[in-house]
């Protein structure tokens, strides 16, 4: 089903969509249906149980934090990050939260309890919030399927269903998108645009996207600007500030090595996800995981393309939405269900074809590099540290930005004739996924995650068995 560019690429809180938005929503959704029933007058207590890789890196992934704060109605684009410290302290010394003037007991070391090791059907995340009315019990269950989409266990059958949204360009594979730009005459982007005309008008629809590469942009900027050292027990130095510091001081250079060009795509991306770590304001492009690829190809565009202009970034924007409701359609872009390759796989997928078609490809030249984009993403594990997304997560992105951009250099100089298509690797990479196994799949049971110890640079000893 194809939906609105904004809930693709929608701004909210770090440092994890599935982990962090995802249940933040269900949670929102649940405490809202109790509400529109009229029921909350009468709501007793509230029990919250994570399942599956919510369980697993949940911790880690702030889950716990996101319910807390969903169940009090707050929404991952409208709460103040810098204020979150104070709502949590708050129901924790309280034991009670506060929902719409009501006050629920609410102890959060009994009634938000992490199930590790058991799992429900369909995701592996899911998530369980039985409310209590005295001796009656109503019983919710969520899945968080990846970029902050939540689907309630009523709901799983529409997932994977064939139906498509009354747009007026339906489409649901590369192959049916670029038989309809043939026929129609239209680019990826006027496709898209068009679409998104079913739920804002088209001046709307730009300055929303505009507004999103605003965005963007401030999570670069306050990336760079920040220092210290990463929440969480691996205690992790930020290093977009110095790095920011040597490259301002090297800029007289950049004509005698060329490749410092790649060393600022590292910086944009490292900067965004070291935000997202952090719990910061960022975009989810398409998740919060790999949020760094896409801005940091379009700083590129946008620093180092000599014609770069806002036509370009929103055609930037437009194309890679458009991808991306093929990857949803098709496959998944849930780390706990195919592993990395769904996030900073698909990234650096849709980076390299929106970017391309910012620089002016065919259509077929942007599906290629699309395919190349994620062709050399398969197979990619999630098995964050200590359930933290922070390493390998925050580097992982510098690596699916400059591969997006290689990607777009080489389908550039082609035809846009090649061998795999983008809806074949799109098949292979959901294959592989759900042939991966478990424990590299959002669960910090396997890979990297295994590891008990990280050596870090400093005098900042960690020792993982301690987190």
């Amino acid at each position: 089903m194809i939906v609105s560019l904004f809930e693709l690429f929608s701004i909210g809180i770090g440092p994890s969509s599935s982990h962090t938005v995802g249940p933040m929503r269900a949670a929102r959704t649940a405490i809202h249906e109790i509400q529109v029933a009229s029921k909350l007058h009468a709501l007793t207590g509230i029990h919250v149980e994570l399942f599956g890789s919510l369980a697993a890196t949940g911790e880690g992934h702030c889950t716990d934090i996101a319910i807390l704060l969903g169940l009090e109605g707050h929404t991952p684009e409208g709460v103040d990050p810098d204020a979150i410290g104070e709502y949590i302290a708050r129901i924790k010394r309280e034991k009670t939260l506060s929902i719409a003037g009501e006050q629920i007991p609410f102890d959060v070391k009994k009634d938000l309890v992490f199930q590790k090791g058991k799992f429900l059907p369909y995701h592996s995340n899911a998530l369980r919030i039985t409310f209590s009315f005295g001796k009656e019990k109503v019983k919710k269950v969520f899945y968080s399927i990846g970029g902050g989409f939540v689907v309630p266990h009523d709901d799983i059958k529409k997932k994977r269903s064939k139906s498509t949204a009354p747009v007026p360009y339906p489409y649901d594979s590369a192959a049916s998108l670029l038989a309809l730009c043939d026929k129609t005459g239209m680019t990826i982007a006027q496709v898209a645009i068009e679409n998104e005309k079913m739920w804002n008008d088209e001046e709307s629809i730009r300055q929303d996207l505009l507004h999103i590469w605003h965005v963007m942009q401030a999570s670069v900027k306050r990336g760079c600007e920040t220092e210290g050292v990463l929440p969480g027990c691996l205690r992790v130095k930020r290093r977009a500030f110095s790095l920011y510091k040597k490259l301002m001081d090297e800029q007289a250079t950049v004509t005698k090595d060329p490749s410092i060009v790649m060393d600022w795509v590292s910086l944009f991306a490292l900067a965004v996800n070291e935000e997202n770590a952090a719990g910061g304001r960022i975009v989810t492009a398409p998740t919060n995981g790999a949020a760094g690829v896409i801005p940091a190809v379009l700083h590129y565009y946008s620093y180092f393309i000599d014609d770069a202009d806002e036509e370009g970034i929103l055609t930037f924007l437009l194309t890679a939405g458009a991808l991306c409701q093929i990857y949803r359609m098709k496959a998944s872009i849930s780390a706990a269900e195919v592993g990395c390759q769904g996030e900073v796989g698909v990234a650096c997928s849709l980076a390299a074809g929106g970017l391309t078609a910012a620089l002016g490809g065919t259509m077929q030249q942007v599906e290629h590099a699309a395919e190349i984009g994620m062709e050399h993403n398969l197979g990619l594990t999630c098995d964050p540290i200590a359930g933290l997304v922070q390493i390998p997560c925050i580097e992982r992105n510098t690596m699916g930005a400059i591969k997006a951009i290689n990607a777009s250099r080489l389908a550039l100089r082609e035809s846009g004739i090649h061998h795999v298509s983008l809806d074949e690797v799109i098949e292979s990479m959901y294959e592989t996924g759900k042939e991966m196994q478990t424990k590299y799949k959002e669960t910090s049971e396997g890979g990297l995650a295994k590891f008990t110890k990280i050596k870090q640079h400093g005098d900042i000893p960690v020792s993982l068995p301690e987190c």
